[in-house]
């Protein structure tokens, strides 16, 4: 997906491209993208930089090869980096063991990075995310919810539009939608697949009006603020959600890792943005470690999460940054022009057969001027 971050402040509508399109048209699409990038924001020559590219461990193949095709043969960068986004984030912290889980707009994924490594064969992955969020909140709100226009009060939502916009969807997520604490979500859950009519639903948080245009008013129910989040924590038919991604990776680590690991946890994506996202997540974990499943298999029973420096939608971010005015790593972990040139690929963050270090980027170099820092030592 290409999407413009918020602090580019983009004056057209922003373009979402999904992966699986025909190659010459992501080709296409990215290079207009970067070339709005480098021209338009960040006023540099790309031939004088570096490219450091944070990227998902499930990045498509394709995505990634034509990404780099635009790159050298379009741009003529001097070398590129695809950095692990899990990885990146311990950067921020200053720590080299974490069960990082990046919750997003696809999928929630968890991977361990112990001593700088990402152990691959422990990842996990759920498509609980930013866009399961919406389609429940995109059909609760045309199940629930009422428009009033000039003329009349209280009609459907479905009888003024027939589909809400996606961006309308993710404001409505974003201002007025919270995750409730694991007691209260406990009980709508027990509400919601009620088969009996028992179970009692806690009161409703306030009704919310939200302006759709100068005329149209939505009234968005409480009940729908509180329960679309409960997506992310209910179990399915296999027991799986947000919290057990987490324990069920620290069971595949080593054992005589998994103290270390649970004692460092660090939340990342915007999904993990959501208002008490992160205390109902630590509550899910406490009491899901007492249930017979892990209680018998996981020793360590003490967990703790990190609090990076910056929001959990920015910390991969940040961390490439930090990664890239590392010059000596960056230099001998980049691959060059030239590499790129004879072979036609570029290796993987994590593959054992790296190119030979005179085919990287050539260390001893005068490296690629970059943008002076305000905290720069350099004379």
């Amino acid at each position: 997906m290409l999407k413009s971050q918020p602090f580019f402040s983009l004056l057209q509508p922003v373009k979402v491209v999904q992966y699986n399109i025909n190659t010459e048209e992501l080709y296409s699409y990215l290079k207009e993208f970067i070339h709005m990038l480098y021209f338009r924001h960040l006023l540099v020559n790309p031939r004088d930089r570096r490219v450091v590219i944070v990227e998902s461990v499930l990045c498509p193949s394709h995505f990634r090869e034509t990404l780099t095709r635009v790159l050298f043969k379009y741009f003529e960068v001097p070398s590129v980096l695809f950095a692990p986004s899990h990885l990146m984030s311990l950067l921020t912290l200053g720590i080299n063991s974490a069960m990082v889980l990046d919750c997003g707009y696809t999928e929630s994924l968890v991977l361990p990075i112990y001593e700088g490594i990402p152990v691959l064969n422990c990842w996990g992955a759920l498509p609980l995310g930013g866009k399961a969020i919406h389609k429940e909140l995109e059909y609760q709100l045309l199940e629930q919810s009422t428009v009033d226009t000039g003329a009349t009060k209280g009609q459907s939502l479905p009888s003024v539009m027939g589909s809400v916009p996606e961006d309308i969807i993710e404001d409505i997520k974003v201002r007025t939608c919270f995750v409730s604490d694991l007691q209260r979500g406990l009980k709508i859950q027990a509400a919601k697949f009620n088969m009996d009519g028992s179970a009692e639903r806690p009161a409703f948080p306030p009704d919310v009006d939200y302006p759709l245009d100068g005329e149209k008013i939505l009234h968005v129910n409480g009940a729908i603020r509180d329960s679309v989040a409960e997506i992310l924590f209910e179990q399915d038919n296999e027991e799986q959600s947000v919290a057990t991604l987490i324990l069920d990776s620290l069971l595949q680590c080593p054992i005589d890792t998994r103290k270390q690991l649970a004692e460092n946890l660090v939340v990342i994506g915007g999904t993990a943005m959501l208002p008490g996202f992160l205390h109902r997540l630590m509550a899910e974990i406490r009491y899901l470690v007492e249930k017979p499943k892990y209680k018998e298999t996981l020793a360590s029973k003490a967990f703790r999460v990190h609090n990076p420096p910056a929001k959990p939608n920015c910390v991969a971010w940040l961390g490439g940054a930090i990664f890239g005015a590392l010059q000596d790593i960056l230099g001998s972990r980049s691959v060059s022009k030239e590499y790129y040139t004879q072979t036609g690929r570029i290796p993987d963050w994590c593959c054992l057969n790296n190119p030979p270090l005179e085919m990287m980027f050539d260390v001893g170099k005068t490296p690629p001027p970059l943008m002076k820092r305000a905290f720069s030592t350099e004379k």
